[in-house]
């Protein structure tokens, strides 16, 4: 029967028995011990094979003896270690094992080590490598191994494990190491899916299909977009199926194919679409009836969709596809999803997109949240990290999920002391300082975590210049600690890095204040802070050593080369005079209080913007800006300039127009400029326009500047519940 399995976009259990303190230990190698050998089924599957292989290579890498591997048709006078599904193991461990569980027991001086179907077995084994060999797999980097001629395990072991869920990947540059996935228990997508994430555009091609066929895409407000697909479209249904066929005779071992929404909104409007979607309650029943009609083309395949954006609300009526009756209506979107379908995933997001390096204290809720899927059904998780970019504590935040997938009830506390210690050596104790003080300080300020947020967003929280002060006399410890060994050193100096990204991101917002880039000089002229462009050459050299290789997931600036162009670009750019600065302002609408900057000073504090909008770019939502400067006293005015930041992907756009007045009262006003926009094309970049007056100088003390919003979003970006945003970063006044 076809399956479908459903991904939920949200912002295992393993039993020990005691050893016995009167079973005597069983000596491995070494003097005294009996010869060990290691035993697989007379007939070895490859995965069998492989993990004797392993066993043995680190039983003879930590004690220099190697263990021979005999398979149990041979005449055996000795205690061994059995793995796989070999006769011994039938005897201690009956009935049918389940898919990827595994079992560690000893039987006299006999261990076995047996598992169910797929990994199982070289789970066990790394299993039994880490948990009574006391090796570890930190990282990519190879395992830490112990050196030690005779090895000594307990007398009485009998552990037992299953995954609590199917399917288990952390997202993060280790993850990549074949090793670290199988001791970690992990898995990757490409081992089980043949189509993946949000796939109607690989289904569908717009830039195939688009021009010649618009009826195969959304129609949203009147007009096809190619944001998502046209599911009521018969000619839709024949191509997609026709492209699953292609890609299923390609690879035909995958198990998921995923049928999901466009990473975007503006699903179908049409007659048709709009029918199902009103009657099941929610956009997902147009979806889930599609995806269901496709499955029923491939009896034998599995697919996926995404609960994600605007299908995140479950449909009312439709039936699962292995159960009878109606779906009831939940509070919450995954007890609905749940009442759908016994096949939940969860796509969970623990990085800041926006900054990979930075800051992102959130490890209290790691466990919370597992245990949350867990206790509601979810049968897999794919935490979404850094992905392939090194990012912040990308090594302990893998390791800890990595653990907490295997067992939920896990302390979190002595995972991380634990990974500390042994990944950082006598560097730790001031790491464990820095991040325990880093979480502490997080939640004492009551700021909610954002995957979109921003380090400079928390000047005032967290990463005040306060508290980098005392997380970096806390690095400076780390580092001498470690000095001389340049293995330890560099990891300390890699942990260290978004530190110094907070430091140089926050110095942008900063600008010529405390903190800042600029210095003036006894002259009244600025320049670059000295020694800043030296820490900034070593910080883009640890980044590319670290293996950062994007510092966002999108943006013109994701690589630490072009991170570094465009910071040339601000030291060649200076600081821009203006008779403004630190001058009064008032509003007559408020700024959009998501993105505060620094309030009303934003637009005179001399600090330009760059193409992030969340800082130095004072917005507006849906209203005008009307910012009228008080200079204090009448100065001569030759020029008034400002720039709008143009970024349609966050609904931000240009004004419709800038009219720039003067006053000497306050009272009585005249124009001197009234700047018009271009008209505003689909476009998806970032540009940043300057409005600048042309008129000739006069004395003023009033300005006030206008900036029309656009009075609706254009169709090209419509999307329900959005207005337009202006962001304006800065009055100069010559």
């Amino acid at each position: 029967m076809n399956k479908l399995l459903l991904y939920l976009i949200l912002f295992p259990l393993i039993t020990l028995s005691a050893c016995s303190g009167d079973a005597q230990e069983i000596i491995l190698t070494g003097s005294g011990a009996p010869e060990y050998k290691i035993v697989v089924p007379a007939e070895p599957t490859p995965l069998e094979q492989r993990s004797s292989n392993i066993l043995q290579t680190y039983i003879q890498r930590i004690s220099g003896s190697q263990l021979a591997i005999i398979n149990e048709k041979g005449r055996l006078t000795t205690p061994a270690i059995y793995i796989g599904n070999t006769t011994k193991a039938d005897k201690v461990s009956a009935g049918k094992r389940k898919p990827e569980s595994y079992q560690v027991q000893t039987d006299g001086k006999n261990i076995i080590i047996c598992a169910g179907s797929g990994h199982g077995i070289v789970y066990g084994v790394y299993y039994f490598i880490e948990s009574y060999l006391h090796c570890k797999k930190l990282n990519s980097d190879p395992a830490i191994i112990p050196s030690n001629k005779q090895i000594t395990i307990p007398g009485s072991i009998h552990d037992e494990h299953t995954p609590e869920f199917i399917y288990r990947e952390a997202y993060y540059p280790a993850a990549h190491d074949a090793e670290y996935l199988e001791w970690n228990q992990l898995q990757q997508l490409d081992d089980l899916w043949g189509l993946w994430g949000h796939s109607f555009n690989k289904l569908v091609p717009a830039q195939t299909y688009f021009k010649t066929n618009p009826e195969y895409y959304a129609l949203v407000k009147g007009r096809r977009q190619a944001t998502q697909l046209c599911l009521s479209n018969d000619a839709v249904f024949k191509i997609v199926v026709s492209d699953l066929k292609s890609r299923m005779e390609k690879n035909p071992d995958a198990i998921y194919w995923s049928i999901s929404p466009n990473d975007d909104n503006g699903y179908c409007e049409c007659d048709k679409c709009r029918a199902i979607n009103n009657e099941q309650g929610s956009p997902s029943g147009s979806l889930i009836k599609f995806v269901n009609k496709v499955a029923d083309k491939f009896p034998d395949k599995k697919f996926t969709t995404l609960a994600y954006a605007y299908t995140h609300k479950a449909p009312k009526n439709l039936k699962p596809l292995t159960e009878e009756g109606s779906a009831a209506t939940f509070r919450n979107d995954l007890k609905a999803w749940g009442a759908l379908t016994p096949n939940l995933f969860i796509w969970d997001y623990v990085t800041e997109f926006t900054n990979y390096l930075a800051p992102f204290p959130n490890f209290q809720t790691l466990q919370p949240n597992m245990q949350y899927f867990k206790d509601n059904g979810v049968k897999g998780i794919f935490t979404q990290g850094s992905g392939d970019t090194y990012g912040e504590w990308a090594e302990l935040r893998c390791y800890v999920i990595a653990k907490l997938y295997q067992n939920d009830k896990a302390d979190v506390n002595q995972l991380v002391a634990s990974f500390l210690k042994d990944y950082y050596g006598k560097a730790a104790p001031y790491l464990q300082q820095y991040f325990d003080l880093l979480q502490e300080n997080r939640l004492t300020s009551k700021r909610k975590l954002d995957i979109y947020g921003n380090p400079v967003n928390e000047w005032k929280t967290y990463l005040s210049p306060e508290a980098l002060e005392q997380y970096s006399n806390l690095f400076d410890k780390a580092e001498g600690a470690v000095e001389g060994n340049s293995v330890l050193a560099d990891r300390v100096v890699r942990a260290r890095l978004p530190l110094d990204y907070t430091v140089f991101q926050q110095a942008r917002f900063y600008g010529i204040e405390k903190h800042g880039i600029f210095v003036i000089g006894n002259s009244g002229s600025w320049s670059v802070k000295p020694k800043f462009e030296e820490k900034l050459a070593r910080f883009i050299a640890t980044c590319k050593k670290a293996g950062v290789t994007e510092l966002s997931e999108t943006g013109p600036f994701r690589h630490p080369d072009e991170y570094m162009t465009e910071w040339n670009n601000i030291f060649r750019a200076g600081v821009t005079p203006t008779k403004a600065l630190e001058a009064k302002v008032t509003l007559q609408y408020p700024f959009a209080e998501d993105y505060p900057a620094k309030g009303n000073r934003t637009l005179i504090d001399g600090n330009p913007g760059y193409d992030d909008f969340s800082y130095n770019w004072l917005c507006f939502y849906g209203t005008p800006m009307v910012a009228t400067i008080d200079l204090g006293k009448a100065q001569n005015i030759a020029r008034v300039k400002m720039h709008f930041l143009n970024d349609p992907r966050h609904w931000i756009f240009l004004p419709e127009n800038v009219t720039v007045e003067l006053s000497n009262d306050g009272i009585k006003y005249h124009s001197i400029a009234d700047l018009k926009s271009p008209e505003n094309e689909e476009h998806y970049d970032i540009t940043i326009k300057e409005y600048a007056t042309q008129h000739a100088a006069e004395s003023a003390r009033y300005i006030r500047v206008t900036a029309n919003n656009l009075r609706s979003l254009p169709e090209w970006r419509y999307r329900d519940g959005k207005k337009p945003m202006i962001a304006c970063d800065e009055i100069y006044v010559q």
